[in-house]
């Protein structure tokens, strides 16, 4: 009986020690990555036009644990400073990927908003650092790669709600619905504007046509529409003719429904200013987008100057920044008079960008600056 109360110990013994190799091959076993983290492009320069747009894929190869179970895989961002020295990789931002999913791409709009949320600053040219963290019972990190980005400034959708009225005409069909507007600044934004009526927008007449247009109050032919009574005067009378544009281009157009008067200047675009290479002595005339109204240029900038965009060579109309919302208003137009508390744009840092003017919705004029 001893001998066989000896032998069920030993055998208890053994299944300990087992278990407890068993254990340490569980938690001790090495785990890594086999090949190391890939990444295309390695450079990618965002805009409003990449936003829809596949912009960088990773790609990384599986871990395999001691425990046949699901691997969470995560990507890992952090500016090239925190990933150095005695606590390298602790400000990262870690983005779950999800169970055994060994690739990620991200879409333009998603790749923008994590590069400007990992530091770098938009419409400026920075490096991020990249790797992938493996867990099932312990972490397992991936070689790191350097991503060259190039993030844009995000515009956030926005209306002033200053109230507007619509500019159908030959030039798109003769629809309210579809067409155009021109708003009336108001609460403080010009000198005057609460009592001057003035609704102010830019059209653009295609090539052909009568280069004909009306204001209409709602967008429909069932309220008022005002048409051409001669004379840079309007009619509410809705059987009249609309008023006739020289020819093709892009107009600023305005109507006051109060006095019933109207204009219209043929306009181009420039950039001037000591960020440019022409100074402040020569303007760069900027190129037309009809498909969503906005003026472009790509040029090198310095950051140590500042620049305006203004029409046709002259400082009659111009656009100057807000320091207190940072959006664009006119620093000069005869419409609205002048304004002398904005600033001129400046670029972040020195580089080639694209320079981009929108004029489609008077109630959200804005530019963007994207570094090439």
């Amino acid at each position: 009986m001893k001998k066989l109360i000896n032998l069920t110990l030993i055998a208890i013994a053994s299944m300990a020690i087992a278990c407890h190799k068993d254990a340490q091959l569980t938690t001790l076993a090495r785990v890594a990555f086999t090949a190391p983290l890939t990444v295309s492009p390695s450079t990618v320069i965002m805009s409003p036009t990449t936003d829809s747009l596949n912009v960088i894929t990773f790609k990384w190869p599986a871990v395999v644990y001691p425990v046949k179970a699901h691997v969470t895989y995560s990507l890992q961002v952090d500016l090239p400073a925190d990933t150095l020295g005695s606590t390298p990789w602790a400000a990262a931002t870690t983005l779950l990927i999800g169970n055994d999913i060994l690739t990620k791409t991200y879409k333009g709009s998603d790749f923008n908003a994590l590069a400007i949320a990992a530091g770098i600053t938009a419409n400026d040219t920075g490096k991020l650092v990249f790797r992938v963290q493996a867990y099932q019972d312990r972490d397992a990190y991936s070689s790191a790669v350097t991503v060259t980005v190039s993030p844009y400034k995000i515009i956030t959708a926005y209306s002033a709600g200053y109230p507007i009225l619509y500019l159908p005409g030959d030039y798109q069909g003769w629809s309210p619905s579809t067409a155009g507007t021109a708003a009336a600044p108001t609460a403080g934004v010009y000198p005057l504007e609460t009592s001057n009526n003035i609704y102010e927008g830019y059209l653009y007449e295609i090539p052909g046509g009568t280069y004909q247009f009306k204001f209409t109050s709602n967008p429909d032919w069932n309220h008022t529409n005002y048409g051409d009574n001669g004379n840079g005067t309007l009619t509410t009378n809705g059987a009249a003719a609309g008023m006739t544009l020289p020819g093709p281009g892009e107009y600023e157009v305005s109507a006051n429904p109060v006095a019933l008067t109207w204009s219209y200047t043929l306009t181009t675009w420039a950039i001037i200013g000591d960020a440019t290479p022409n100074g402040w002595g020569t303007e760069t005339e900027m190129t037309f987008n009809a498909a969503n109204q906005s003026w472009s240029i790509t040029l090198p900038m310095v950051t140590a100057g500042s620049f305006k965009f203004r029409a046709n060579n002259a400082w009659n109309i111009d656009f100057g920044i807000s320091p207190t919302d940072n959006r664009i208003y006119y620093a000069d137009n005869p419409l609205f008079g002048s304004r002398t508390n904005l600033n001129n744009m400046t670029v972040p840092s020195n580089g080639t960008y694209t320079l981009t003017l929108y004029l489609g919705d008077p109630n959200n004029y804005y530019y963007t600056a994207v570094k090439n």
